[in-house]
């Protein structure tokens, strides 16, 4: 089922958490909704599933508004960050607690059983339905969870932080195993995090939010390689900003010439956005910018570091591999390759992909063995 939300707004003693908020999840897709605290995420989420009302706005289940539907006929199962299983219940009684619940099509006893098993099967639970929530792993009751979410067949999966209260390992297989069973199901689905990984790895698209609005929503290869704002720049991933001056087609550092093609970008101010990927080492004497060592860290096979640049000292991260020795204080030449230039315009960002000039080759070719 489509999903639709249009002009949304909402807010808390006068505070806005959603401000005019539209957005589109096509049948079966799965979106991520992500952003800092605060962002509207999770209001956003709730106001999907009834469970906040807008104070302006209309959310759409196809080509019906939902305000039409009690919260209980709107098909929608809801999977908290904390489980919410009734620790009195064994695990088939959570599961089958919605089917029991509905008034309108209860089924009968040895159907509700069969559904039951058939989703301790999916979730990989089968043999476990007898235990109490107490008796199960953190990864094993949000298994419980999502088979008594999907127990009454959603029209619409809403998720809410699934995985924040498990440790790292168990949250990468989960995440895993949740692609799974939403490509199995085809479910429409909605899911709320904080992790950019868990985003950027399970999501269809992903959709930005910060300050009770959208920044962006696009696929995972557009958020990280054409975001939008500098704000989705510098939350999604790790980021290093300079600011720059455009003159005469140049990218130009505190006077340093970047060797950036700034193309027909209007001369002025602007912040240079990067990524370790989008910086190398530089010879002495050729294109870059200075900076000394202030830190290090491994990242698996790689080594980070964070150099000093310019008279304030800004802050810029590369990678190099971890085998290169390097040491603190250490003086060291930058040159980029790459970057996102934002220019202010309005009071919004015009953002400009920029490019470092193409290195010329001048050796003559090889010849091969069959040149006369």
């Amino acid at each position: 089922m489509q999903l639709t939300v249009s002009g949304l707004r909402k807010s808390f003693s006068g505070q806005p958490a959603l401000d005019d908020v539209s957005l589109t999840v096509a049948s079966g897709e799965l979106v991520a909704l992500l952003g800092p605290s605060g962002s509207g995420k999770t209001t956003l989420l709730r106001t999907i599933a009834g469970l906040e009302q807008p104070d302006a706005g209309v959310v759409l289940f196809g080509d019906r508004d939902a305000a039409t539907y009690r919260i209980q006929e709107r098909g929608v199962g809801f999977v908290f960050q904390h489980y919410a299983l009734f620790r009195h219940m064994r695990v088939e009684d959570n599961i089958a607690f919605g089917l029991r619940a509905q008034k309108s099509r209860r089924l009968p006893a040895h159907l509700i059983a069969r559904r039951v098993g058939e989703l301790l099967e999916l979730v990989q639970l089968s043999g476990l339905e007898k235990r109490f929530p107490a008796q199960l792993s953190g990864g094993q009751r949000q298994r419980v969870a999502l088979a008594r979410a999907l127990a009454i067949e959603p029209r619409v999966l809403l998720l809410d932080e699934p995985f924040g209260a498990l440790d790292a390992r168990v949250r990468k297989d989960l995440r895993r195993w949740l692609r799974d069973i939403h490509d199995r199901t085809g479910h429409t689905t909605v899911f709320v995090t904080h992790d950019q990984e868990e985003a950027l790895e399970l999501a269809d698209r992903v959709v930005v939010m910060n300050g009770g609005r959208i920044e962006q929503a696009a696929g995972p290869d557009a958020i990280y390689d054409e975001p939008a704002s500098p704000f989705v720049f510098s939350f999604i991933g790790d980021s290093s900003r300079l600011p720059v001056r455009i003159a005469q087609g140049r990218a130009l550092f505190e006077g340093d010439d970047l060797d950036l093609d700034a193309g027909a970008m209007s001369e002025g101010e602007g912040h240079l956005f990067l990524r370790p990927e989008d910086m190398d080492m530089a010879q002495a004497s050729g294109p870059g910018f200075p900076g000394r060592i202030v830190s290090m860290r491994r990242i698996g096979g790689m080594r980070r570091i964070t150099l000093a640049c310019g008279e304030a000292g800004h802050p810029v991260v590369f990678d190099v591999p971890a085998h290169r020795a390097f040491s603190l204080s250490q003086d060291l030449r930058l040159r980029i390759c790459g970057g996102r230039m934002y220019l202010p315009s309005g009071g919004s960002f015009v953002a400009h992909r920029l490019k470092a000039h193409e290195v010329q080759d001048d050796r003559p070719p090889e010849r091969s063995g069959n040149d006369a």
